[in-house]
């Protein structure tokens, strides 16, 4: 919204996603259903759109299939990776003047976004792939993604690095400065500002944990015998304190939970709360999130940063502008 754009309507699964969506956007038609069942047609007219007045379709499928960890693990699932495909037949239907496809880098290695590619250059649409850093577009968090910007008329060209139609943008993106921010906007009685409760044993641990440290500077006692197990080569960020003058590194659906990533605070003794995690992911300090704890800290690491969505969503305009 914030680059110019009014969220028309979305497709959500998940019922407290949807509910999020809904607190938040209540202007924007909401379809909570499985995109598989759900007619592109049927979209267009409940929208009263015709075919080519859309501005920008935004799709974003799941990317757990498409990371190196379920790679890495062989834990390729097919059946929601080729969710991917359904962004051809929305196209087909809306024509929208562009389309933003958001996922991990390593959909690149897959066929699947050829095969997109391909069917949207049939179409009309030219497009481009781009990988970049979260942190790049004053995002406070390490997170490598990647996009595909597909523009209707294959007279266009598109640039071949992401940053000559990006914003100019500064600032720090530290936690320090991220934190300092949430500091300024502190809402009372906010219902995300806890963090996940811990065992008597798991404090003891995180006490023991040096300011930017992690699993590694561990005293035996309170060292976890799968982690001596895969020694010093995995599982390296388990347990880490967020650095105050850095990134921090990529919230993921478990981002509040110290055992599963760097999420825990600089200083004190505990994991970040739900609404420090939102604001590494850059959402503003009065987005309510719906569900309970577990469900509200996979919508944040399943989002895609607010200030990333802001600088890509400049980036079409810039594009369609040309």
């Amino acid at each position: 919204m914030e680059a110019g754009f009014s969220v028309l309507g979305a497709v959500e699964i998940e019922s407290d996603a949807a509910a999020t969506h809904a607190k938040n956007h209540p202007g924007s038609h909401l379809w909570e259903t499985d995109i598989r069942a759900l007619q592109a047609s049927k979209v267009r007219k409940q929208l009263g759109l015709a075919p080519g007045e859309l501005t920008l379709l935004k799709t974003c499928p799941p990317c757990q299939g498409f990371s190196s960890l379920a790679s890495g693990k062989g834990l390729t699932d097919h059946e929601r990776n080729d969710l991917v495909l359904h962004t051809v037949r929305f196209v087909r239907a809306l024509m929208p003047q562009a389309v933003l496809l958001e996922n991990v880098p390593g959909l690149a290695k897959d066929a699947r976004l050829q095969y997109v590619r391909d069917s949207l250059y049939s179409l009309g649409y030219v497009s481009m792939v781009y990988r970049f850093e979260a942190s790049d577009f004053a995002v406070p968090q390490r997170r490598r993604r990647l996009i595909m910007l597909a523009v209707r008329g294959k007279r266009r060209t598109l640039p071949d690095d992401i940053a000559e139609i990006i914003p100019d943008l500064r600032g720090s993106v530290s936690v320090r400065a991220a934190f300092s921010e949430l500091e300024d906007t502190y809402r009372a009685g906010d219902p995300l500002n806890r963090h996940r409760k811990n065992s008597d044993k798991v404090r003891r641990r995180i006490e023991a944990i040096p300011v930017g440290g992690g699993r590694l500077d561990l005293p035996e006692e309170h060292q976890l015998d799968c982690h001596k197990r895969v020694g010093t080569k995995h599982a390296t960020a388990s347990y880490g304190r967020l650095k105050w003058d850095s990134p921090a590194s990529t919230m993921t659906t478990r981002c509040t939970t110290p055992a599963c990533g760097m999420f825990v605070h600089p200083e004190e003794h505990r994991g970040i709360t739900l609404r420090e995690a939102a604001t590494l992911q850059t959402f503003p300090a009065d987005y309510d999130f719906q569900g309970d704890y577990g469900s509200i800290e996979r919508q944040i690491g399943n989002a895609v940063p607010v200030r990333m969505a802001h600088v890509l969503g400049t980036a079409v305009q810039r594009t369609l502008n040309l």
